[in-house]
């Protein structure tokens, strides 16, 4: 699939549009990052957990709703997640005033499921990611319901675009841009707009490697899939990558790498230890990429770190995290 580049003004035109429905969220120094790197490197964070629903997901569900028609919008919206893009679906669907029908899997954090609740969401569990979609495919076919994509299409490009704008403005001498990746429409919108506007900035994606199907994609040439996920990073626990979303990272995205899961939780005790966050595993990949595979290629040069989310509750914090001694 080829594809023409996503225009920065429909992007810009988007941000305008969503008004204080979107935050702009705010960049530090990250000097914890900057001592563990050393050689002078300069770190900084955007942290996106702070946005509306606690991750970056409310931009592509709110764009994808301001899309609809007003027979779509009655209809009402439904949608697949292991959390975020539930809650922030049925956040969108609130903002615009139509109603969320969303399919969760069954062991989803109870935290996350009374978010997209006290959206007025309706919730409707599978029993794994798999069969989540199938339900949410029913929906859609019985019910006539929109299925907001969790990270397929231009809409959700346009939105996660607009974190890639503010990143852009907000990050003026960066040299690399590390992101998570899941299904591939987060780290393809942002990179589409930083290789029109920065094309020196090195964009390097991050999967876990229980999930790591943009990898697989990456080797292949094409979209593909996993049989199983299998990490603590259900945020980022995508099945399977899709053509739109897969051509933005091929044509955007210089460099793929994955971190383990033991990666994860020492990224989380590092983050709550040494920069007073307290993050989910997906959340916490930039770092434990920053921290792991990518220190030596990194260290002394500026680079920015997206901490995408953090829709955690305390218990399961304190279950997956690991410090150092």
């Amino acid at each position: 699939m080829s594809l023409s580049p996503l225009d920065i003004n429909t992007v810009r035109q988007l941000r305008e549009s969503l008004g204080d429905a979107v935050v702009t969220t705010p960049v530090m120094r990250a000097w914890a990052l900057e001592e563990a790197l050393g050689d002078g490197s300069r770190v900084y964070a955007k942290l996106e957990f702070l946005q509306r629903t606690g991750t970056f997901k409310a931009r592509g569900a709110l764009a994808t709703l301001k899309r609809l028609s007003p027979g779509q919008l009655a209809a009402g919206v439904t949608a697949v997640s292991a959390g975020n893009h539930a809650i922030a679906t049925a956040y969108a669907a609130a903002v615009v005033g139509t109603g969320a029908k969303v399919v969760m899997i069954r062991n989803a954090n109870p935290a996350r499921l009374d978010a997209c609740r006290s959206y007025g969401a309706e919730v409707v569990l599978a029993d794994d990611v798999h069969a989540a979609f199938e339900v949410a495919e029913r929906i859609r076919s019985e019910e006539g319901r929109y299925l907001v994509h969790p990270f397929e299409g231009e809409a959700v490009a346009t939105g996660t675009g607009t974190l890639g704008l503010e990143i852009a403005e907000q990050c003026d001498d960066i040299e690399a841009l590390v992101i998570t990746v899941g299904g591939g429409g987060l780290i393809g919108g942002i990179a589409n707009v930083f290789k029109q506007l920065r094309p020196s900035v090195q964009v390097i994606g991050v999967e876990p490697q229980g999930a790591d199907t943009m990898h697989r994609s990456f080797a292949a040439g094409e979209p593909r899939g996993i049989d199983e996920v299998k990490t603590i990073a259900d945020s980022l626990g995508a099945p399977f990558a899709m053509p739109y979303s897969f051509a933005l990272c091929r044509d955007n995205v210089d460099r793929l790498v994955k971190v383990s899961d033991d990666a994860l939780r020492r990224a989380m005790g590092f983050m709550f230890r040494h920069m007073k966050l307290a993050v989910e595993p997906a959340c916490a990949a930039s770092t434990a990429a920053l921290l792991g595979p990518l220190r030596q290629d990194l260290a002394g040069r500026s680079v920015a770190v997206l901490l995408c989310g953090s829709n955690v509750d305390w218990p399961t914090f304190a279950a997956q995290v690991r410090f150092d001694d």
